[in-house]
């Protein structure tokens, strides 16, 4: 999930672009923007930096667990084939 504040400082720096002269559009504009924003995040598949360290580290040590298996398996084969 999105940290919501990284959408509100995304939301504010769009209202802050606004002209003075429109000011009173702003909160609405600042608003829409972030249900916006929100609602093309939860459409798209993100998941955390936090979520995609662990599943990288979770990855790592599935390779390595496969890598001793193959290993396992192929100097069990190559005892197997020298009876």
């Amino acid at each position: 999930m999105i940290d919501p504040k990284i959408i509100d400082e995304f939301s504010q720096k769009i209202a802050d672009a606004i002209p003075p002269g429109v000011s009173q559009i702003k909160t609405e504009v600042e608003q829409n923007v972030r249900s916006t924003v929100e609602a093309f995040f939860s459409k798209i598949n993100l998941i955390s930096r936090d979520e995609f360290d662990i599943q990288t580290a979770v990855l790592a040590k599935t390779r390595e667990k496969l890598a001793a298996l193959e290993k396992q398996i192929a100097d069990l084969e190559s005892l197997h084939s020298k009876k």
